[in-house]
């Protein structure tokens, strides 16, 4: 881990101390989860040597840790994305944070396009599996043997069957599938989601995967969700916008919202 993730870690510890074995990304849709942070320390990305600032209208910038469900969390409240500056490891200073905050499981969120017409605009999606179609990887240039990263697992199984148990509880739908990462910023065309489909895609966005990759780097375990804000291109008989993706995640926040305080009391009993 970088002199950055450590630097920054102590900064929010002097702020808040406390350990934190959870840390979350907050895609489109779901930063107002972070306004549930009781006893919450918000420290912004521009306070934190080496932080992106996202130039996404719908994504804050800024570390907030506190309790969510009484559990002491790390949240990264927006996020900065791969075709903002070109640059897959964007994420690897906010990332070393979580790891220096003692962070032992990242949750990733996002908004992203079904390519399965029963899992409509506003439904939470869980991921099992991704597919890397950009080809870009955040472990590009990393010097050291542990750049050659089993990804067999990414998706730990254990967290999973947690929020699965969450959504019975709760009786929750909750759908289960392969997210494809696009590099963005322009969405795809109707040609490549029938080829995302053709080679087992279910979702199809724009983050998370360079995260994953380096959340498991840094020997974190792995949970993703992604809120569904459309049909992919071809699949419904309007165009594509990320005002639409904006408008309609916030459709879904509510149900996303309980499924991931309900997770964070469960694997923390753990």
């Amino acid at each position: 881990m970088s002199d950055i993730g450590q630097t920054c870690a102590q900064k929010i510890l002097e702020a808040r101390p406390g350990t934190y074995r959870i840390g979350m990304i907050l895609g489109s849709g779901l930063g107002s989860l972070a306004g549930e942070v009781e006893d919450a320390v918000r420290i912004p990305y521009t306070d934190l040597p080496g932080f992106p600032v996202s130039t996404v209208t719908s994504h804050s910038s800024e570390v907030v840790v506190g309790l969510l469900s009484g559990v002491p969390v790390a949240i990264l409240s927006g996020r900065a994305h791969f075709y903002e500056s070109g640059d897959p490891s964007v994420m690897r200073p906010a990332l070393e944070t979580l790891k220096g905050l003692g962070c032992e499981i990242l949750l990733a969120t996002n908004a992203a396009g079904s390519l399965r017409e029963e899992v409509g605009p506003g439904s939470p999606m869980l991921i099992s599996d991704h597919i890397n179609w950009s080809g870009r990887n955040p472990l590009i240039g990393e010097e050291s043997e542990s750049r050659f990263l089993d990804m067999s697992t990414a998706y730990d199984a254990d967290l999973r069957a947690a929020m699965h148990k969450v959504a019975g509880q709760t009786g929750e739908p909750l759908a289960e599938g392969v997210y494809m990462w696009f590099s963005g910023p322009s969405f795809e065309t109707p040609a490549e989601i029938r080829m995302a489909k053709t080679l087992g895609a279910d979702a199809v966005g724009m983050s998370t995967v360079p995260e994953v990759i380096m959340a498991r780097f840094l020997g974190m375990k792995v949970a993703a969700m992604s809120i569904i804000t459309n049909l992919g291109a071809g699949l419904q008989d309007h165009a594509l916008s990320h005002d639409e993706t904006k408008a309609v995640a916030l459709t879904g926040t509510d149900r996303m919202k309980q499924l991931v305080r309900g997770f964070v009391k469960e694997v923390s009993n753990d």
